[in-house]
């Protein structure tokens, strides 16, 4: 059963991380609207098959594309949750507006810190990068959790990531975007080891350090959990979108 949503709630906005578009929360979905939630996936410019030119397309394509999105929540606002790669152009949406964002959810991700780059070594002779053979994956983001099925299904559908958005320095200019509710589900590595990286000053986790108003949920299993545990990132997502 599919319960309505209430209409002053905010619009809850997924974006996924590299290699994926919106049918990446497609199980996560299904849980949100039978809670009665107003939710939407979307994919990032750069992520969507069927564009001939995905390749060309840059951090500054996916953020506008965001704000766009963002926008048109009007007055109900929105809580936008961003899994993995998504913390790029998800933190220059926030940097540049953040009073449209209600709370900002960071699935087993979080803020980048200014003038950060994902791939500094990528060449520019690298115009995308396919998703690896997942024994390489695995090195670098843990596969816990995720069925044959799932990890098909990951490869029959992941596109390539552009090179720019590899490439691209983030430039960050208003300290306002860390005084937006933050919640950070920690799956990969537990909250505890996350705080102590960050007040360590690791350069993936210290923007932590600067969130005036953060929560941590600890949501054990791998770096998807929008399918090894949907139904519990849903709700953990709810709970989080009904905080103040």
């Amino acid at each position: 059963m599919t319960t309505e949503p209430t209409t002053d709630a905010p619009t809850i906005v997924l974006v996924a991380g590299h290699w994926l578009g919106a049918w990446a929360w497609e199980e996560v979905l299904d849980h949100l609207s039978a809670a009665g939630a107003a939710a939407r996936a979307v994919t990032l410019p750069g992520q969507d098959v069927h564009d001939p030119a995905r390749s060309s397309r840059t951090l500054e394509d996916q953020a506008a594309a965001l704000e766009d999105v963002v926008a048109a929540a009007g007055d109900r606002g929105v809580v936008l949750v961003a899994h993995s790669g998504a913390n790029f152009p998800v933190t220059l949406l926030l940097d540049r507006h953040p009073e449209l964002v209600r709370r900002v959810v960071w699935v087993d991700s979080g803020p980048v810190a200014p003038g950060s780059v994902f791939a500094p070594d990528a060449p520019e002779a690298l115009e995308e990068l396919p998703l690896p053979p997942f024994d390489t994956l695995g090195e670098q983001a843990s596969l816990e959790g995720l069925s044959t099925e799932a990890l098909d299904r990951f490869r029959a559908r992941a596109v390539p990531v552009p090179g720019p958005v590899l490439r691209q320095p983030v430039r960050l200019t208003d300290d306002a975007r860390l005084g937006v509710p933050a919640t950070l589900v920690c799956c990969s590595l537990p909250s505890a080891q996350l705080l102590e990286l960050a007040e360590a000053g690791h350069p993936m986790f210290a923007e932590v350090t600067r969130l005036r108003r953060r929560e941590l949920v600890d949501l054990p299993t791998g770096h998807w959990p929008m399918w090894s545990r949907p139904a519990d990132l849903a709700e953990a997502i709810l709970t989080e979108a009904a905080r103040d």
